[in-house]
């Protein structure tokens, strides 16, 4: 099962999954920081039980929380993730090498526009300040 909520404050959708009354999966999106002002989100984290890893959990929550944030009218988001992970939900370090972050250049942070055109620069993009 997998449920969505619209949290207040920076978090924009949160979805979990649930086996036999257990959560086994976890992932949030969260509003970043940009400047100048664009509607981005940020993927982190995201997390399945070790034991039930490998079966497709990790990517139905990206695909339904991608689908999710796209319906909230976000303009992108983006990921410091595993670089042969999340390339296949449409992210890439290319698309993210325009933007100005702390984790600019790391072939670990990617982005994808889910509006074409959202992620012209110059853009300025920070973590929540939660994210340390």
């Amino acid at each position: 099962m997998v449920e969505a909520a619209r949290l207040e404050g920076v978090a924009l959708v949160e979805l979990v999954t649930e086996e036999h009354g257990a959560i086994v999966g976890h992932i949030l999106f969260s509003r970043m920081t940009v400047a100048p002002s664009r509607f981005l989100a940020g993927l982190a984290p995201v997390a399945v039980a070790p034991a039930l890893q490998r079966r497709g959990i990790g990517d139905a929550l990206c695909r339904v929380g991608i689908a999710a944030v796209r319906t909230l009218g976000c303009e992108a988001v983006v990921v410091l993730g595993h670089p042969d992970y999340y390339p296949r939900f449409g992210f890439s370090a290319e698309v993210a090498r325009g933007l100005a972050s702390p984790y600019a250049g790391n072939p670990a942070f990617m982005a994808m526009e889910l509006k074409t055109g959202a992620l012209a620069g110059p853009l300025r993009v920070d973590y929540p300040a939660a994210f340390g």
